[in-house]
Formats: C-alpha cells, sequence, structure tokens
C-alpha cells in the first residue's frame, strides 16, 4: 500500500514509522522540514495530569506507557525521560492541587504528597518557593526532546524505506481508486491512503481539500492556542523533573537550556509582536525565575519564543476518516507530545488493516458532523496549576 503523510511533525513521524515497519510504501511531505512546525516549541511534558474527559484520560495514560515501550526499542540518542512531576502549591492553589490529587488517586493515577524534605532531591538545582504550603509528586510523568524523539522517529521510518521530501502541500483530493497530493510546483503524487498530520495547518489545508476538520486557528492575542516558552540560557541549570509552581512552570532542557512557562501571561501575548527582552512579559518571567534560584544575584538570561498550539475545536484529538469511503485520515492533537508514538502504532493500525482501534473510537472527525463552529464551546486557556 502506498501512504502519503503529510506533516513531518511529531504525530506525522510517528505515523510514518509505524507505517514503514509494517512494510507500506511511505512518502512524508513537509513544507519545510522535520519537526520545524508546532513541535518545535512545546513544553513537551508527558503525562495524563489534567485530562477530566475519562477517554482522553485513558488516551494519554496510554500514551504514557506507550513512550516506556518505545524508549526500550527506538534507536537513537535517548528523547523520552520519565523523571517524574513537582507541583507546589500555595495557599491559593492548594485546594485546586487537593482536589485533582484525589480524583487522580481514585482513578489509580501514581500521585503522592511529599514534604519539602523529601522533594528537593527530586526536583534540584532551584528553590522550593518559600509560599509553598503543599507539594504534589506524580512520579509516573516526565518529559521529551522533541528535537531528538522527530529525529529518531524519522530515522527509523527511513531505515524501513519510508522517504522525506521537501515541498508545500495545496490541496488533497480523494478519489474511487486512488487519493492524490497535490504540491505548491504543480508535482502530484499519487496513493492509496493519505495521513493528514499538519499540526495547525490542518484545518487551512483540509479546507482546501473538501474536508471540515475544526480546529481553533485564531492566533490574536488571548487566543488558546498561544504559548510563550522561554530557554534560559544563563544560568546554567540541572533540575530533576518537570516542575509546576503557582507563577512558573519548568522542564529539564536534557542537554538544552531548561525550558519555562508563565500560563497566566499567555493571554497577553501578541504573537505578531514577541515580547522583547526588557519587556513587561520578559521582565516578569525573569523575576518569576531569579526567584526559584539557588543564587538570586544571578541575572537570568532567558530567550522568549512564541509557540502556536495545534489545538481542535473541543479540545480532544482527531483521529479517523472524514467519511465512511474517503482516503485521507486525519489526525491532529493539543496532546501531540504525550500522544504520538500511541496515536502513530494505532492510526497504522486502522490504515494497514481497516480494523477499528477502541483507544480511537471517541476521536472520530464523525462528531462534529451538523455542528457549526459558532456553536462548540469555547476551550478554556491553560492557566492553573497543573494545566497545559
Amino acid at each position: 500500500m502506498k501512504v502519503i503523510v503529510v506533516g513531518a511533525g511529531v504525530l506525522g513521524a510517528s505515523v510514518a514509522r509505524s507505517l514503514s515497519r509494517a512494510g507500506e510504501d511511505v512518502l512524508l511531505l513537509d513544507r519545510k522540514g522535520p519537526g520545524a512546525g508546532t513541535s518545535s516549541t512545546t513544553f513537551a511534558w508527558t503525562n495524563s495530569n489534567r485530562k477530566p474527559d475519562p477517554d482522553y484520560y485513558r488516551l494519554n495514560l496510554e500514551g504514557m506507557a506507550e513512550h516506556e515501550k518505545l524508549a526500550r526499542e527506538l534507536p537513537g540518542e535517548p528523547a523520552y525521560f520519565r523523571s517524574g512531576g513537582l507541583q507546589f502549591a500555595d495557599t491559593d492553589s492548594e485546594p485546586w492541587l487537593v482536589q485533582n490529587v484525589e480524583r487522580l488517586r481514585a482513578l489509580g493515577y501514581p500521585a503522592r504528597w511529599v514534604t519539602r524534605a523529601e522533594a528537593a532531591p527530586i526536583v534540584r538545582g532551584i528553590r522550593i518557593p518559600d509560599d509553598t504550603t503543599a507539594i504534589a509528586h506524580f512520579p509516573a510523568e516526565g518529559y521529551v526532546r522533541p528535537d531528538r524523539l522527530v529525529q529518531n522517529l524519522l530515522a527509523d521510518a527511513v531505515r524501513h524505506g519510508a522517504v522525506l521530501s521537501i515541498g508545500e502541500v495545496l490541496s488533497i483530493s480523494d478519489g474511487p481508486d486512488r487519493a492524490s497530493v497535490t504540491l505548491a510546483d504543480a508535482t502530484v503524487h499519487t496513493a492509496d491512503r493519505v495521513v493528514l498530520a499538519a499540526g495547525r495547518w490542518t484545518d487551512d489545508l483540509a479546507a482546501r481539500s473538501g474536508i471540515d476538520v475544526p480546529m481553533i486557528t485564531d492566533t490574536g492575542r488571548g487566543s488558546p492556542i498561544i504559548g510563550l516558552l522561554g530557554y534560559v540560557r544563563f544560568p546554567a541549570l540541572d533540575i530533576g523533573c518537570v516542575v509546576h509552581t503557582p507563577r512558573l512552570n519548568l522542564r529539564p532542557g536534557a542537554g538544552l537550556p531548561v525550558v519555562v512557562q508563565a500560563l497566566d501571561l499567555n493571554p497577553d501575548v501578541d504573537p505578531s509582536r514577541p515580547p522583547a527582552p526588557g519587556s513587561e512579559i520578559a521582565t516578569a518571567i525573569t523575576r518569576r525565575l531569579t526567584a526559584l534560584l539557588p543564587d538570586p544575584a544571578q541575572t537570568p538570561d532567558i530567550d522568549l519564543r512564541v509557540g502556536l498550539r495545534a489545538l481542535p475545536a473541543d479540545g480532544n484529538t482527531i483521529a479517523g476518516y472524514p467519511a465512511e469511503h474517503a482516503r485521507t485520515y486525519c489526525l491532529a492533537s493539543h496532546g501531540g507530545i504525550t500522544l504520538a508514538p500511541l496515536l502513530g502504532r494505532l492510526v497504522a493500525t486502522e490504515i494497514v488493516t481497516g480494523e477499528s482501534q477502541e483507544l480511537l473510537k471517541p476521536f472520530r472527525p464523525s462528531r462534529f458532523a451538523g455542528m457549526r463552529r459558532s456553536d462548540l464551546p469555547a476551550v478554556p486557556r491553560p492557566v492553573m496549576l497543573g494545566e497545559q
């Protein structure tokens, strides 16, 4: 079977790998290069922590387990790290954290309360906030170094026969016997199946192809798809796990700078005018990080970058064919980092065998059938402790 995968981010690379390992003829297309889009600016925290929808919680939980399996078999430098996660609450956020820990424990999700003395050797490298009143430890969580993960997935796909080609896809057409993909240079590729996994560009490309894949596309100030990340160039920090505090989140860099984010500042970020050094937002993030440094006399140097998330209109994953006899499989997810290895395997299985995978049934594009986008409930911006 010939399959074209559109999008060489973490989802597309994972699908391409699973398909090529199954013996399929795979062409992977991307307009810029592997991992150059949404996958390049992500906090990359693997978790199923605040997933109130039971089906989405289960999907992410299985995604965490799939990372463990993939890490044992995927060649290349380590890309996945089961570091655990710590969440530090203050007086205001403690009830929110307590409620979540109780909910997760009832589901069997690993979560425990720890003292400052117990948390210190886990977190390493930074000070525990002075106003901390409660600390929760989530030992099964971790993080990914996205560039390595995409590189390793792609390298394994190529080893099994997949071909990567750079080119901008203009449209996808379904025919009775074949699907076709038209590029900006007028090249036309044909295949038995197409997988549309173009991240935040999925909505636009699908619309140009006559397919409805509802995504949030607004990039204006206050949009929930905006995520500001900071890369700490100085000082060199060695933190032991993913950290959430009421004012700043931190993720180890695994050889690269530590990544920081301040969720409550995202609504003030304008992607058309990213925060410059010395701006109010940059100063606030610098001040918050300084408060956590072992030596508060140090002045952090933080490189700020604006990321735009791939976010389906209802916040949950989209995975499946838009119609019964369609040849184009649509795949989009906000939780791409946690879910990529699992979705790659499940989507490839559905395409190769034609057998529906139980975990994916709640996430079909057909759930939006007959709905106007204006009727969909607004997806809230993540601003609270432990949200993402």
